[in-house]
């Protein structure tokens, strides 16, 4: 009897696995290139699709790539100051640096964020005893599902320029956003949004990102990376969830019992690894 419950218990657990795992495949199924989680690891450390993401926005032919991460963290040494994460990070072969971002929503691709991922990029530019003027060129380029500039343009190109004259400035910060919702397959940029809007890589034009696509949404084995991706992804809202409503808690602490941050958690006892996170949100 207790042998046939405990095969009934492994049968029932299998079964939970395979039911949510095929949800989960579903779910991928439903990813283009304009989700981060899929876009990232297309791009990750593979120059040949990198290369012709940035030829085709930056309307060139030779630009070589000799780096590209994915999900790189930018700190910010002020105390409480807010970091960045990149999406994606390439550098070209003249130290030229380039933060790529993708954006479903609008609001994700407000021009202060391009401000600030510009700011903070520049911040490691430069190492003590250098010269301003070794500065590199740096480009923050967003992808975004819709035209968040609204003039129906394929690419927005934002540098600085000097009010009085109408001349370039020439400090080598570029920002650059690309209108996913673009539509002209006789365009390179057209096509390029055509293959970032796709669902499936027999409907792309560019062999290079069709590959990386195909790979990770049609293959079992892109399909356990993927798999894996949105089970780290679930349990770090679910952190997240949990370190919410601890911030809750020791918010309300300290305004009944008039303590400290550092008072309060330690009242409730909160872990040394969890203290770090919180002190941020006071």
């Amino acid at each position: 009897m207790i042998l046939s419950e405990t095969a009934g218990d492994l049968m029932g657990a299998d079964n939970q696995k395979q039911l949510e795992r095929q949800e989960t495949l579903e779910a991928i199924g439903k990813l283009n290139l304009l989700d981060d989680n899929l876009m990232t690891l297309v791009f990750d450390r593979y120059i040949e699709a990198t290369e012709l993401l940035l030829n085709v926005i930056l309307q060139r032919n030779d630009l070589k790539v000799l780096e590209v991460v994915a999900q790189r963290e930018y700190k910010n040494p002020m105390p409480g100051g807010r970091s960045i994460t990149i999406d994606i990070y390439a550098k070209d072969g003249k130290d030229k640096v380039y933060d790529i971002e993708v954006q479903r929503a609008s609001a994700g691709a407000d021009v202060h964020r391009a401000r600030f991922h510009s700011s903070m990029i520049d911040t490691k530019m430069l190492k003590a005893g250098q010269e301003f003027n070794e500065i590199h060129d740096s480009y923050v380029i967003f992808i975004t599902a819709g035209d968040v500039m609204g003039a129906g343009c394929s690419l927005y190109h934002i540098d600085r320029v000097i009010k009085e004259t109408g001349a370039y400035f020439g400090d080598g910060s570029h920002i650059i956003y690309v209108n996913g919702s673009y539509k002209d397959d006789s365009d390179p940029v057209g096509k390029l949004m055509h293959d970032f809007r796709c669902l499936s890589s027999v409907d792309m034009f560019y062999p290079a990102l069709a590959k990386q696509v195909r790979y990770f949404k049609e293959t079992e084995g892109g399909q356990d990376i993927m798999c894996q991706v949105f089970e780290e992804l679930a349990e770090k809202r679910a952190d997240e969830k949990v370190l919410a409503e601890k911030a809750k808690l020791v918010k309300n602490l300290m305004e009944t019992m008039r303590l400290t941050a550092e008072q309060a958690m330690e009242a409730m006892k909160i872990s040394e690894t969890d203290k770090e996170v919180l002190t941020t949100k006071f």
